[in-house]
């Protein structure tokens, strides 16, 4: 099994920055992509940010130019430096990673953080 432990969360006022950061731990083989999505009340989770292993990244618009998605993948942990952040921002932030156990790729996901942008 896999786990997936996020911290970094919390109360911001606007225009002000967080660093979220999930680390991965457990049978791992390999991680392919990681990422972050976000579920705010009454919407569907969306995709902010994801990193694959070799580096290339993936941001949703809204969080062009105010986030940075990084990964150290020794540690198997990916980061999120988020800037500027705004109102809109605020949501439970959930960790992903696609992790290959023997011959197959999984999906997993971390229980989620708090981010509370204030006006």
């Amino acid at each position: 099994q896999v786990q997936l432990v996020e911290s970094g969360g919390g109360l911001v006022q606007a225009g002000g920055s967080l660093r979220l950061s999930c680390a991965a731990s457990g049978y791992i083989l390999k991680i392919n992509t990681m990422g972050w999505y976000r579920q705010a009340p009454g919407k569907q989770r969306e995709l902010v940010a994801a990193i694959t292993s070799g580096g290339i990244t993936n941001y949703t618009d809204s969080v062009k130019g105010r986030s940075t998605i990084t990964r150290d993948n020794a540690k198997n942990t990916v980061y999120l430096q988020m800037n500027r952040l705004k109102p809109d921002d605020t949501a439970v932030y959930y960790c992903h990673a696609a992790v290959l156990i023997t011959t197959l790729v999984y999906d997993f996901w971390g229980h989620g953080t708090q981010v509370t942008v204030s006006s």
